[in-house]
C-alpha cells in the first residue's frame, strides 16, 4: 500500500518552534571503575519533530480531510515534506497524536501544530558523506582509500619481511 503524500497545495510547516529531538542509538553501561562503555544499539532510530502550520480556510479543510482519510485519523504513516540541514525532502512520518487546532489567527488563518515521528533520523547517506569528505565522487573516495591501504599494507608486509620472518 502506498503511503499518503502530503498534498502539494498545502503550505510547509512554519519555522517558529520547529525542531528535532532524536532517539539515541547508543547503549551506555557505567562500570565500577567510574568509566563507561558505549556501543551502538540500533542502526536506525526515529526522530521527533515539532511542527506548526498556518493555513487559509480551504487549505485547513484539505489538511483535515487528508489527516482523517489519507492517514486514517493519524494512525498511518505518510510522506511529508520535512526541512532538515539537507534541505526539504519527503520523509516517511506519522503524527504521534492528533494535531492541536485549528486556532483562528489574525481573523483569517488557521493554526495547527503537531509532533511528528520521522521513521529514520534524517542524515546524509553513507555514500554522500564519503563524497563530501573526499571532495569528489564516491569512486574517487574509494580509489583514495585503496591507495592508502595499499601503501600501509605494502609497508607493513615489507617491514615484517625484513624482521626475519
Amino acid at each position: 500500500m502506498a503511503l499518503a503524500e502530503y498534498p502539494a497545495t498545502l503550505p510547509l510547516p512554519l519555522q517558529e518552534g520547529y525542531g528535532f529531538k532524536h532517539t539515541s542509538p547508543l547503549m551506555r553501561t557505567d562500570m565500577d571503575s567510574g568509566r563507561a562503555r558505549q556501543r551502538q544499539r540500533f542502526t536506525s532510530t526515529p526522530s521527533m519533530v515539532t511542527v506548526s502550520w498556518l493555513m487559509t480556510e480551504p487549505e485547513a479543510a484539505l489538511f483535515e480531510g487528508w489527516y482523517r482519510f489519507g492517514l486514517t485519523d493519524g494512525a498511518d504513516w505518510g510522506m511529508l515534506p520535512i526541512r532538515t540541514p539537507q534541505g526539504i525532502k519527503q520523509y516517511r512520518a506519522r503524527f504521534t497524536d492528533i494535531y492541536d487546532g485549528p486556532t483562528l489567527t489574525g481573523g483569517k488563518y488557521w493554526r495547527y501544530s503537531a509532533d511528528l515521528e520521522v521513521f529514520e533520523r534524517p542524515t546524509l547517506t553513507e555514500t554522500e558523506t564519503i563524497e563530501i569528505i573526499a571532495g569528489g565522487d564516491f569512486i574517487t573516495a574509494v580509489e583514495r582509500l585503496e591507495d592508502v591501504s595499499r601503501l600501509y599494507y605494502t609497508r607493513y608486509w615489507e617491514q615484517g619481511a625484513t624482521d626475519g620472518q
